[in-house]
C-alpha cells in the first residue's frame, strides 16, 4: 500500500512539472525574414497621445487573467491603449520569452498550471484591440517573466491598471516585427 502511494504520488508530481516548448514565428513569407531594414522607416519614432481614462480591472480567484483581459477590451471597447501595471498572484502560469537572436524569431512557451507566484508586474499595449502583455512573476526561489499566455490563472486576486489612448491614436506598427 504504501509502495502505491509512493507511485501515486511521484506520479502526481510529474503531471504537475514545468513544460517548455519552443515555436518558430515565420513571417508571411521567407523572404519577409530575410529582407533588410528599409531607409523609409526611422530608426526611432515617437507617437504623441493622451489617455482618454485610465481604468482598474479586479480578477478573482480562479479567473483566466488574458480571457478576463480579452473580455473587458471588447466590453470597454478599448482600441489603443497602455497597460500600466499589475499586481496580485497567480496559481499557475503559461508564459512565453523569445529564445533566440536572429529572424525568424522564435518564442519558448513555459507553461506550469500548478505552482503559485506572485505578480509582481504586469506592462504592455492593446494595439487594434490586440492584447500585447508581458508580465513578471516571483517565487521563492526566482524571477521571471514573459508574454501572458491563456492558463495563467488568478490566486488571490489580480489587478491590472489600463491607460486608454484617446482616438486618432495609431499604434499599428507598434509589434510589427517586418515594420523595419
Amino acid at each position: 500500500m504504501r509502495k502505491l502511494a509512493l507511485i501515486f504520488a511521484l506520479a502526481l508530481t510529474l503531471s504537475a512539472q514545468e513544460t517548455r516548448r519552443e515555436q518558430t514565428n515565420r513571417a508571411a513569407t521567407p523572404a519577409d525574414d530575410l529582407k533588410p531594414n528599409s531607409d523609409k522607416i526611422p530608426d526611432v519614432y515617437a507617437i504623441d497621445g493622451q489617455f482618454e481614462r485610465v481604468i482598474t480591472l479586479r480578477f478573482k480567484f480562479g479567473s483566466d487573467m488574458l480571457a478576463g483581459l480579452e473580455k473587458m477590451v471588447a466590453q470597454q471597447k478599448i482600441k489603443n491603449a497602455v497597460i500600466l501595471a499589475g499586481a496580485g498572484s497567480v496559481r499557475g502560469y503559461h508564459l512565453h520569452q523569445v529564445s533566440n537572436r536572429d529572424l525568424p524569431s522564435k518564442n519558448m512557451f513555459e507553461k506550469n498550471t500548478s505552482a503559485p507566484a506572485d505578480l509582481i508586474s504586469m506592462n504592455g499595449y492593446i494595439i487594434d484591440g490586440k492584447i500585447h502583455a508581458h508580465m513578471t512573476l516571483a517565487t521563492p526561489d526566482k524571477a521571471f517573466g514573459g508574454h501572458l499566455e491563456p492558463g495563467t490563472e488568478v490566486f488571490t486576486f489580480g489587478i491590472v491598471t489600463i491607460g486608454i489612448m484617446k482616438d486618432g491614436v495609431d499604434f499599428t506598427h507598434l509589434d510589427d516585427k517586418n515594420y523595419r
